[in-house]
């Protein structure tokens, strides 16, 4: 029993890397704009944060690499769109 919860953790941990891989490094960011991320809404926040930046949906290391370009040129406006396209969650 005690491998089958040790397998069934991993799995589940291993799910929500996949999908919020660059969640970790905007927890300011999300602070910033006052979301609080949850189980419940990360998956959606991670879809309107792919079509922000214009990147196929799950395809994380690209959206993470345009996430950073589009704070870099211009962190105002990037929080401001960010803001924008997530206020409905």
């Amino acid at each position: 029993m005690e491998n089958v919860d040790r397998l069934n953790s991993m799995i589940v941990t291993r799910d929500v890397i996949q999908m919020t891989c660059y969640f970790r490094n905007m927890k300011e960011t999300f602070d910033e704009i006052g979301l609080e991320v949850t189980q419940e809404n990360k998956k959606e926040i991670d879809r309107v944060i792919h079509n922000l930046v214009g990147v196929k949906y799950k395809d994380c290391s690209s959206t993470w690499r345009e996430v950073k370009k589009r704070r870099s040129e211009d962190e105002g406006e990037f929080m401001r769109a960010l803001k924008q396209a997530l206020k409905k969650i």
